[in-house]
């Protein structure tokens, strides 16, 4: 069983006892989050969407917080002499989903 859901303006998808990968969330390490935008929920190869799954919910516990690898943004235009390096870390929230209710 999985469940497609969107957080953060992206979709992600869950299983239970996954942990995801999403954008910072409030709270602290061990708090409970549920995710009421939930797009799609697969089970037993059986896909349901729309309003199937109108109140469907995936609950979770933050697992951590934590920035994520340094990405280069180097801007370059030749013969002009123009250079600028910048380097940008992510703030990720790190959960670990525990159940799927439909």
């Amino acid at each position: 069983m999985y469940a497609i859901i969107e957080t953060g303006g992206k979709q992600v998808v869950a299983s239970p006892g996954e942990t995801i990968r999403v954008e910072t969330l409030s709270g602290e390490a061990g708090d409970s989050v549920h995710f009421d935008r939930v797009i799609a929920v697969s089970d037993d190869g059986k896909m349901l969407t729309g309003d199937e799954i109108a109140d469907a919910k995936v609950m979770g516990v933050i697992a951590e917080h934590g920035r994520g690898k340094k990405v280069i943004v180097f801007k370059f235009k030749r013969r002009k002499m123009y250079r600028r390096k910048q380097g940008h870390r992510q703030n990720y929230t790190d959960v670990k989903i525990e159940q799927i209710t439909v």
